[in-house]
Protein backbone atom coordinates (compact mmCIF):
# COMPACT_ATOMS: atom_id res chain seq x y z
CA UNK A 1 0.00 0.00 0.00
CA UNK A 2 1.36 3.59 -0.91
CA UNK A 3 0.06 6.02 1.52
CA UNK A 4 0.54 9.56 1.02
CA UNK A 5 0.61 11.58 4.39
CA UNK A 6 0.28 15.30 4.11
CA UNK A 7 1.40 17.92 6.49
CA UNK A 8 4.50 15.86 7.20
CA UNK A 9 6.24 18.25 9.38
CA UNK A 10 3.85 18.62 11.76
CA UNK A 11 3.19 16.52 14.88
CA UNK A 12 1.18 14.04 13.90
CA UNK A 13 2.68 13.65 10.58
CA UNK A 14 6.12 13.37 12.11
CA UNK A 15 4.95 10.53 14.14
CA UNK A 16 4.02 8.77 11.52
CA UNK A 17 7.31 8.78 9.82
CA UNK A 18 8.64 8.03 13.26
CA UNK A 19 6.88 4.86 12.99
CA UNK A 20 7.44 4.22 9.74
CA UNK A 21 9.67 1.37 10.10
CA UNK A 22 7.22 -0.82 11.88
CA UNK A 23 4.78 -1.03 9.00
CA UNK A 24 6.87 -2.94 6.71
CA UNK A 25 3.27 -3.26 4.27
CA UNK A 26 3.58 0.17 4.01
CA UNK A 27 5.60 2.76 1.36
CA UNK A 28 5.20 6.02 2.48
CA UNK A 29 5.65 9.24 0.86
CA UNK A 30 5.47 12.31 3.31
CA UNK A 31 4.69 15.13 1.85
CA UNK A 32 4.56 19.04 3.26
CA UNK A 33 3.77 22.38 1.75
CA UNK A 34 6.82 22.43 -0.70
CA UNK A 35 6.50 18.75 -2.26
CA UNK A 36 2.56 18.89 -2.50
CA UNK A 37 -0.12 22.06 -2.28
CA UNK A 38 -3.17 20.48 -1.73
CA UNK A 39 -4.56 23.22 -2.47
CA UNK A 40 -3.97 22.89 -6.26
CA UNK A 41 -6.36 19.98 -7.09
CA UNK A 42 -4.34 18.79 -10.60
CA UNK A 43 -1.40 19.05 -8.31
CA UNK A 44 -2.42 16.16 -5.89
CA UNK A 45 -4.14 14.24 -8.74
CA UNK A 46 -0.94 14.46 -10.88
CA UNK A 47 1.12 13.48 -7.86
CA UNK A 48 -1.42 10.35 -7.01
CA UNK A 49 -0.93 9.28 -10.20
CA UNK A 50 2.68 9.66 -10.57
CA UNK A 51 3.39 7.54 -6.86
CA UNK A 52 0.64 5.59 -7.01
CA UNK A 53 -0.93 6.20 -4.71
CA UNK A 54 -3.67 3.75 -2.88
CA UNK A 55 -4.50 5.79 0.96
CA UNK A 56 -4.49 9.93 1.62
CA UNK A 57 -3.87 10.33 5.27
CA UNK A 58 -4.57 14.20 5.51
CA UNK A 59 -2.50 15.37 8.68
CA UNK A 60 -2.25 18.77 7.36
CA UNK A 61 -4.17 21.67 9.17
CA UNK A 62 -4.40 25.65 9.50
CA UNK A 63 -4.03 25.21 13.38
CA UNK A 64 -3.47 28.71 15.19
CA UNK A 65 -6.76 29.09 16.97
CA UNK A 66 -6.87 32.72 17.44
CA UNK A 67 -4.78 33.80 14.51
CA UNK A 68 -7.67 32.30 12.73
CA UNK A 69 -9.99 34.84 13.64
CA UNK A 70 -7.83 37.58 11.20
CA UNK A 71 -6.72 34.53 8.53
CA UNK A 72 -10.06 33.41 8.13
CA UNK A 73 -9.20 32.99 4.62
CA UNK A 74 -5.73 30.93 5.01
CA UNK A 75 -7.65 28.55 7.76
CA UNK A 76 -10.51 28.05 5.32
CA UNK A 77 -8.10 27.50 2.48
CA UNK A 78 -6.37 25.01 4.81
CA UNK A 79 -9.19 23.29 6.48
CA UNK A 80 -12.18 23.25 4.03
CA UNK A 81 -10.80 23.63 0.65
CA UNK A 82 -8.06 21.47 0.47
CA UNK A 83 -10.14 18.90 2.21
CA UNK A 84 -12.15 18.84 -1.02
CA UNK A 85 -9.51 18.52 -3.17
CA UNK A 86 -8.47 15.86 -1.53
CA UNK A 87 -11.93 14.01 -1.05
CA UNK A 88 -12.17 13.96 -4.93
CA UNK A 89 -9.57 12.91 -5.81
CA UNK A 90 -9.38 10.28 -3.20
CA UNK A 91 -13.34 9.65 -4.94
CA UNK A 92 -12.59 9.53 -8.40
CA UNK A 93 -9.66 7.09 -7.85
CA UNK A 94 -11.54 5.07 -5.26
CA UNK A 95 -8.79 5.58 -2.93
CA UNK A 96 -8.97 5.36 0.95
CA UNK A 97 -8.51 9.32 2.62
CA UNK A 98 -8.39 9.11 6.51
CA UNK A 99 -8.64 13.25 7.70
CA UNK A 100 -8.08 14.35 11.10
CA UNK A 101 -10.40 16.95 12.68
CA UNK A 102 -10.67 18.73 16.07
CA UNK A 103 -13.06 18.66 19.12
CA UNK A 104 -13.37 22.47 18.26
CA UNK A 105 -16.23 21.47 16.00
CA UNK A 106 -18.02 21.16 19.69
CA UNK A 107 -19.05 23.97 21.87
CA UNK A 108 -17.89 22.46 24.87
CA UNK A 109 -21.64 22.99 26.58
CA UNK A 110 -21.82 19.07 27.32
CA UNK A 111 -20.90 17.55 30.13
CA UNK A 112 -20.72 13.77 29.46
CA UNK A 113 -17.94 12.64 25.97
CA UNK A 114 -19.28 14.11 22.81
CA UNK A 115 -20.02 11.03 20.44
CA UNK A 116 -19.60 11.22 16.64
CA UNK A 117 -23.40 11.71 16.26
CA UNK A 118 -23.99 14.53 18.43
CA UNK A 119 -24.64 18.05 16.97
CA UNK A 120 -21.52 20.37 15.93
CA UNK A 121 -21.71 23.84 16.72
CA UNK A 122 -17.98 25.63 16.71
CA UNK A 123 -17.38 28.53 18.74
CA UNK A 124 -14.61 30.02 16.84
CA UNK A 125 -13.50 30.28 12.90
CA UNK A 126 -10.82 27.60 13.33
CA UNK A 127 -13.70 24.91 14.56
CA UNK A 128 -15.48 26.40 11.80
CA UNK A 129 -13.34 25.84 9.01
CA UNK A 130 -12.26 22.38 10.44
CA UNK A 131 -16.50 21.60 10.40
CA UNK A 132 -16.62 23.15 6.91
CA UNK A 133 -13.93 20.74 5.50
CA UNK A 134 -15.46 17.46 7.69
CA UNK A 135 -19.38 18.59 5.45
CA UNK A 136 -17.39 18.67 2.40
CA UNK A 137 -15.93 15.55 3.11
CA UNK A 138 -19.26 13.70 4.16
CA UNK A 139 -20.46 14.97 0.79
CA UNK A 140 -18.05 14.36 -1.30
CA UNK A 141 -18.13 11.41 0.38
CA UNK A 142 -15.47 9.27 -0.08
CA UNK A 143 -13.97 5.68 1.16
CA UNK A 144 -12.50 6.52 4.28
CA UNK A 145 -12.57 8.19 7.74
CA UNK A 146 -12.65 11.70 9.69
CA UNK A 147 -10.92 11.36 12.83
CA UNK A 148 -11.92 14.05 15.61
CA UNK A 149 -9.29 14.37 18.12
CA UNK A 150 -7.82 16.67 21.02
CA UNK A 151 -5.13 18.29 22.95
CA UNK A 152 -2.50 16.78 20.80
CA UNK A 153 1.21 16.83 22.09
CA UNK A 154 3.84 15.50 20.69
CA UNK A 155 7.75 15.25 20.85
CA UNK A 156 7.98 17.48 17.29
CA UNK A 157 6.53 20.59 17.20
CA UNK A 158 5.25 23.41 19.35
CA UNK A 159 2.30 22.22 22.07
CA UNK A 160 1.63 22.80 25.47
CA UNK A 161 3.86 19.92 27.13
CA UNK A 162 7.31 21.90 25.39
CA UNK A 163 5.63 25.43 26.42
CA UNK A 164 4.88 24.20 30.30
CA UNK A 165 8.52 22.86 30.01
CA UNK A 166 10.15 25.78 28.22
CA UNK A 167 7.93 28.09 31.01
CA UNK A 168 8.85 26.32 34.42
CA UNK A 169 12.51 26.63 33.80
CA UNK A 170 12.03 30.47 32.75
CA UNK A 171 9.99 31.22 35.67
CA UNK A 172 9.06 30.28 39.83
CA UNK A 173 5.55 30.86 39.38
CA UNK A 174 2.89 29.92 37.01
CA UNK A 175 -1.27 30.54 36.65
CA UNK A 176 -3.19 28.06 34.01
CA UNK A 177 -6.48 27.43 33.66
CA UNK A 178 -8.45 24.84 35.66
CA UNK A 179 -12.44 25.16 34.02
CA UNK A 180 -11.42 23.79 30.84
CA UNK A 181 -11.54 19.80 30.58
CA UNK A 182 -10.06 17.83 28.02
CA UNK A 183 -8.26 14.52 27.10
CA UNK A 184 -4.65 15.62 25.65
CA UNK A 185 -3.58 12.82 22.49
CA UNK A 186 -0.22 12.18 22.61
CA UNK A 187 -0.04 12.01 18.68
CA UNK A 188 2.32 8.91 18.38
CA UNK A 189 -0.56 7.17 19.87
CA UNK A 190 -2.81 8.62 17.30
CA UNK A 191 -0.40 7.69 14.89
CA UNK A 192 -0.28 4.28 15.39
CA UNK A 193 -4.27 4.13 15.95
CA UNK A 194 -4.04 5.19 11.82
CA UNK A 195 -1.99 3.08 10.67
CA UNK A 196 -3.68 0.07 12.34
CA UNK A 197 -7.04 0.92 10.99
CA UNK A 198 -5.70 1.83 7.15
CA UNK A 199 -6.49 -1.96 6.18
CA UNK A 200 -9.27 -2.53 7.87
CA UNK A 201 -11.29 0.59 6.02
CA UNK A 202 -13.92 -1.46 4.20
CA UNK A 203 -16.75 0.85 3.73
CA UNK A 204 -17.46 2.79 0.34
CA UNK A 205 -18.42 5.77 2.34
CA UNK A 206 -16.73 8.30 4.85
CA UNK A 207 -17.58 7.73 8.35
CA UNK A 208 -16.64 9.57 11.79
CA UNK A 209 -14.43 8.37 14.84
CA UNK A 210 -13.29 10.12 17.75
CA UNK A 211 -9.42 9.63 18.91
CA UNK A 212 -8.25 10.71 22.21
CA UNK A 213 -6.04 9.22 25.05
CA UNK A 214 -8.62 7.93 28.03
CA UNK A 215 -9.14 9.64 31.01
CA UNK A 216 -10.32 13.63 31.73
CA UNK A 217 -7.69 16.36 32.99
CA UNK A 218 -8.48 19.98 32.93
CA UNK A 219 -5.64 22.38 31.49
CA UNK A 220 -4.39 23.07 35.38
CA UNK A 221 -4.10 19.00 35.81
CA UNK A 222 -2.57 18.39 32.77
CA UNK A 223 0.52 20.86 33.51
CA UNK A 224 0.81 20.08 36.85
CA UNK A 225 1.56 15.85 35.54
CA UNK A 226 4.27 17.64 33.38
CA UNK A 227 5.85 19.51 35.77
CA UNK A 228 5.56 16.56 38.43
CA UNK A 229 7.10 14.00 36.05
CA UNK A 230 10.12 16.49 35.02
CA UNK A 231 10.43 16.89 38.94
CA UNK A 232 10.05 20.65 38.00
CA UNK A 233 9.57 23.42 41.35
CA UNK A 234 7.48 25.76 39.66
CA UNK A 235 4.60 26.81 41.95
CA UNK A 236 1.71 25.96 39.33
CA UNK A 237 -1.64 28.59 40.21
CA UNK A 238 -4.91 27.15 38.71
CA UNK A 239 -7.07 30.08 37.36
CA UNK A 240 -10.31 31.16 35.58
CA UNK A 241 -10.81 31.51 31.85
CA UNK A 242 -11.71 34.83 32.63
CA UNK A 243 -8.35 35.72 34.06
CA UNK A 244 -6.56 34.47 30.98
CA UNK A 245 -8.89 35.95 28.21
CA UNK A 246 -7.91 35.16 24.45
CA UNK A 247 -9.29 36.42 21.11
CA UNK A 248 -11.14 33.12 20.53
CA UNK A 249 -13.07 30.98 23.32
CA UNK A 250 -12.47 27.60 23.80
CA UNK A 251 -15.02 25.12 24.45
CA UNK A 252 -15.05 24.30 28.29
CA UNK A 253 -15.77 20.54 27.85
CA UNK A 254 -14.35 18.74 25.08
CA UNK A 255 -13.91 15.03 26.08
CA UNK A 256 -14.47 12.81 23.32
CA UNK A 257 -16.31 9.01 23.51
CA UNK A 258 -13.99 6.78 22.11
CA UNK A 259 -16.67 3.93 22.26
CA UNK A 260 -17.19 3.66 18.01
CA UNK A 261 -13.14 3.50 17.52
CA UNK A 262 -12.30 0.08 19.95
CA UNK A 263 -15.67 -1.12 19.28
CA UNK A 264 -15.24 -1.27 15.32
CA UNK A 265 -11.76 -1.01 15.03
CA UNK A 266 -10.32 -3.17 18.54
CA UNK A 267 -8.00 -0.22 18.88
CA UNK A 268 -6.78 -0.07 22.51
CA UNK A 269 -6.46 3.15 24.34
CA UNK A 270 -3.48 3.66 26.50
CA UNK A 271 -4.02 6.52 29.83
CA UNK A 272 -3.18 9.98 28.90
CA UNK A 273 -0.71 10.40 31.96
CA UNK A 274 0.93 7.17 30.85
CA UNK A 275 1.67 8.16 27.21
CA UNK A 276 2.60 11.50 28.86
CA UNK A 277 5.29 9.69 30.64
CA UNK A 278 6.67 8.22 27.62
CA UNK A 279 6.91 11.75 25.62
CA UNK A 280 8.57 13.30 28.10
CA UNK A 281 10.86 10.38 28.40
CA UNK A 282 11.70 10.91 24.63
CA UNK A 283 12.39 15.04 25.15
CA UNK A 284 14.38 14.46 27.96
CA UNK A 285 16.71 11.99 25.53
CA UNK A 286 17.06 14.62 22.86
CA UNK A 287 17.48 17.38 25.01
Amino acid sequence: MNILVTGANGQLGSEIKALEGFYKAYRFIFTDVNELDISNKTAIVHFISENNINAIVNCAAYTAVDKAETEQEQAYKINCDAVVNLAQAAKERNLILIHVSTDYVFDGMKNVPYNEADATNPIGVYGKSKLAGESKMLEINPRGLIIRTSWLYSSFGNNFVKTMLRLGKERTELGVVCDQVGTPTYAADLAKAILDILPKVESNRTDILHYSNEGVCSWYDFAHWVFKISDCKVKLNAIATSEFPTPTKRPEYSVLSKRKIKSDYGIEIPHWSDSLEKCLAILRQNA
